[in-house]
C-alpha cells in the first residue's frame, strides 16, 4: 500500500575513499510512520541483507536494533553497495550511490502501517504479534534472488538458508569495491545457470542444487519470474510453480516478499501450526482452499502483513 508521501531524505556528506566515492546520507521516518529496520531485515522475509558485526539471524525475536546492516543492488546494471542502520526515527545510509530510492524500495518505506493494520483481525495471537514487532515493514526484493532464496529454504532454519545466500554471493557474484573492502553482487542468473550441480552442492545446498541450477537456466533463457506481477493473484502462484523446485509456498513466498500481492500468505510449518491451533476451522485439507479462507481470516487485502507478523512472533 503506497501512501502517496516520500520519505524525507538529505544527503549528509561526500567523502572519497582511496579509488572510489562514498555517499551518506539519512532518511527521516518520523513522517512515514513507524519503522523497524531489524525487524524488517530479520523476520525470515529476506536472505539478501547481512549485519556488519557477522550475527545476522544470530537469535530470534530480532527487533528495536542500530546495527548496521548491509546490501547490494543493481544500478543501470552495475552492482552497488548499500548499508544502512536505524538510530531512533533516523534511517543512516552509506552507499556509493544515492541509496535513499533503494531503500524506499527494498524496505517499502512509503506503505502506510496503521491503515493495513486497521485490515487485521482483532483476536490475541495477531494484535499481540503487531504489538511486538510494531514498526516491521515487508520487504520488496528483487524477483530473481528472491526466487533462488527460497528454493534453497526447504525445511531449512532461517540462519542456514541465508548462509546459502552468502555462500552463493561469494562464489558466484559479481565482485564490486566499496569502503576498503569487496563485496558482491547477488548472481546474475546467467552466471548460476552455467554452474554446476557439484559446485552448488559444495555450498551445502544439497538436493536443491539442481534446483537453483535449472531454474536459473530458464531465467537465463527469458522466464522472468517479474511477469507474475501482471496477473492476479492464484493466476500468479500458478504461474510461478513452473520454476524448478517452486510449489504452492515458495511461490508464495517471491510473491509477497518481492512481488507485491500484500494476499500472500505462505503456508509453512509455522503458519500450519497457527492455523491448527488458533484458526482449525481454516483448514480445509488443501493448499489452495485453507490459503483462501486463512487469507479471509488475516484481513485479506493485506494478509500478507499479518502473516508476517505472525510469523515472527511465533518463531
Amino acid at each position: 500500500m503506497e501512501r502517496g508521501t516520500s520519505a524525507v531524505t538529505r544527503k549528509v556528506e561526500d567523502g572519497r575513499f582511496p579509488g572510489e566515492s562514498m555517499e551518506r546520507g539519512v532518511v527521516e521516518l518520523d513522517e512515514l510512520g513507524p519503522f523497524d529496520l531489524q525487524s524488517t531485515v530479520e523476520s525470515g522475509q529476506s536472505y539478501l541483507w547481512t549485519r556488519s558485526d557477522g550475527r545476522m539471524y544470530e537469535g530470534s525475536g530480532a527487533y528495536g536494533g542500530d546495527a548496521w546492516y548491509e546490501t547490494t543492488a543493481r544500478v543501470d546494471g552495475d552492482p552497488v553497495v548499500v548499508r544502512a542502520r536505524q538510530v531512533d526515527d533516523r534511517l543512516e545510509w552509506e552507499s556509493n550511490v544515492d541509496a535513499a530510492p533503494i531503500l524506499r524500495e527494498r524496505l517499502r518505506l512509503d506503505d502506510d502501517l496503521p491503515a493495513i493494520r486497521a485490515t487485521a483481525v482483532d483476536d490475541d495471537i495477531v494484535q499481540t504479534a503487531y504489538d511486538a514487532y510494531w514498526g516491521m515493514h515487508l520487504v520488496r526484493d528483487p524477483p530473481f534472488p528472491t526466487l533462488i532464496s527460497f528454493i534453497c529454504s526447504a525445511q531449512m532454519r532461517v540462519g542456514r538458508i541465508h548462509g546459502m545466500q552468502e555462500r552463493l554471493r561469494k562464489t558466484f557474484g559479481t565482485p564490486v569495491e566499496f569502503d576498503g573492502e569487496t563485496y558482491h553482487a547477488y548472481p546474475t542468473p546467467e552466471r548460476l545457470a552455467d554452474a554446476t550441480e557439484e559446485e552448488l552442492r559444495e555450498l551445502s545446498l544439497g538436493y536443491r542444487a539442481p534446483y537453483v541450477r535449472d531454474t536459473a537456466r530458464l531465467v537465463a533463457d527469458g522466464e522472468d519470474p517479474g511477469r507474475a506481477r501482471e496477473l492476479p493473484y492464484e493466476e500468479a502462484r500458478e504461474s510461478l510453480t513452473r520454476f524448478v523446485g517452486v510449489g504452492d509456498k515458495v511461490a508464495d513466498c517471491v510473491l509477497l516478499f518481492s512481488l507485491d500481492f500484500l494476499e500472500a500468505v505462505p503456508l509453512d510449518t509455522w503458519i500450519r501450526t497457527t492455523i491448527e491451533e488458533y484458526y482449525p476451522d481454516c483448514d480445509r485439507g488443501n493448499y489452495a482452499e485453507t490459503s483462501r479462507a486463512i487469507r479471509d481470516a488475516f484481513g485479506g487485502e493485506f494478509a500478507g502483513y499479518t502473516q508476517t507478523y505472525v510469523f515472527h512472533y511465533l518463531r
